[in-house]
């Protein structure tokens, strides 16, 4: 049995662990001094038992319950406090804790939960050990075979029907954190916990790591979710638990089946939308233009794209390429850049490290104001109120 204590004061970690060694000496006791600490060893062990603190210093107890949870469903967890009010209880209540304990802790109120917490454990390990193995390790191969799928590689014998069958229609998620020097496993941790708990409440599908910064998710929507309100969901929550660390994320779809699935996990790892046309003719040279073109308006929409420039180099007549543009997009030549830059932009803005400077420079704007002017008359309201309206605060 694994139980971890989390809690920023020392005296209180060691009183906690040294009762429940005395009345359980088989039992391994964790402890942690903050929810940064709390995450490393939940990472490396199986905790059956969690005992939190409320009120610690950077991530609370609260917090760390909901970027835990699901990584961890199995564990019972106890939050512990000097706080009476009941507003602390209710919360704790609703992620899911077993008990609300008020500190001074009684020894014989401690063992007494931590026995009956042990056998609620293993009369549940009784009985769904099996299933769990089977499940688990067909999440497994699930997960296994899109991560080498989407990193271009083979899957061997393994057979995709499955897949098929469970994400007909499907969405790809990522995000990718700017700083690599300032990524490491909490923050990707955060990240794919933060994914996996909001993709369960738009419909289903699960998360992989593309390697230490990028992580991409497939997911498949309920009938009433849509991309848009989940992608602004994940900014907003990284946004607050991830504090300084820079990131963004992007989505495309809907996919259906898996052939190019690695392509398009590409364009978002570097930060391009994969290319949806709504006009197809396979194989035609309109089609193999428009697609060119808009390669490369993906990869330089920070530079001057005026629509000569990027008609040059698809070989078109700029009056032709933009007939064409707008026929097989949908959209004007310049209405379309203005709004890669626009969503761009609005991703940046969730990102309170980042100054609107930056984001300017960062979407192709030479000036904050122009890039003022032009998202107010899109949005009806400037970058910074933007950030207001979101309660995104700038550093």
């Amino acid at each position: 049995m694994h139980i971890l204590i989390t809690d920023d004061e020392n005296f209180i970690r060691e009183g906690i662990k040294r009762t429940i060694g005395n009345a359980f000496p088989d039992y391994d006791v964790h402890l942690a001094a903050s929810a940064e600490e709390a995450v490393e060893l939940m990472s490396q062990h199986r905790m059956d038992i969690v005992l939190t603190d409320i009120l610690m210093p950077g991530i609370n107890g609260l917090e760390l319950m909901k970027i835990s949870r699901r990584k961890q469903p199995q564990a019972k967890w106890v939050v512990i406090s000097a706080h009476s009010e009941f507003s602390y209880a209710q919360q704790a209540v609703h992620l899911g804790a077993r008990d609300y304990l008020l500190k001074p802790i009684g020894k014989p109120k401690l063992v007494e939960l931590i026995e009956t917490l042990s056998e609620e454990i293993r009369q549940q390990q009784a009985h769904v050990q099996e299933e769990e193995t089977l499940r688990e390790g067909l999440q497994y191969l699930r997960s296994a075979a899109f991560q080498r799928l989407a990193a271009g590689l083979s899957v061997g014998k393994l057979s995709l029907e499955p897949l098929l069958e469970q994400y007909p229609e499907y969405y790809l998620l990522s995000v990718n954190l700017g700083d690599e020097q300032r990524s490491g496993p909490l923050e990707h941790f955060i990240v794919e916990n933060v994914l996996t708990e909001l993709i369960r409440a738009y419909g289903h599908g699960f998360v992989v790591s593309l390697d230490r910064s990028s992580l991409l998710s497939l997911v498949a929507l309920k009938s009433d979710g849509t991309m848009e309100e989940l992608q602004e969901r994940v900014n907003e929550q990284l946004a607050r638990c991830l504090k300084s660390q820079p990131f963004t994320s992007l989505h495309s779809g809907p996919h259906h089946g898996f052939e190019h699935i690695a392509e398009h996990a590409n364009r978002l790892r570097r930060g391009q939308r994969p290319i949806m046309l709504t006009e197809q003719t396979e194989g035609s040279s309109g089609d193999t233009a428009i697609r060119m073109a808009l390669q490369y308006i993906d990869a330089h929409f920070q530079e001057e794209l005026s629509l000569e420039k990027v008609a040059s180099v698809v070989f078109l007549n700029p009056v032709y390429f933009s007939q064409l543009f707008k026929q097989k997009t949908g959209q004007g030549y310049k209405e379309y850049v203005i709004s890669l830059r626009m969503d761009q932009a609005c991703e940046l803005l969730m990102n309170p490290g980042l100054r609107l400077v930056d984001i300017a420079e960062q979407i192709g704007y030479a000036s904050v104001r122009h890039f003022t002017q032009v998202f107010r008359k899109k949005y009806m309201l400037t970058p910074t109120e933007y950030r207001q309206q979101k309660h995104v605060l700038e550093h």
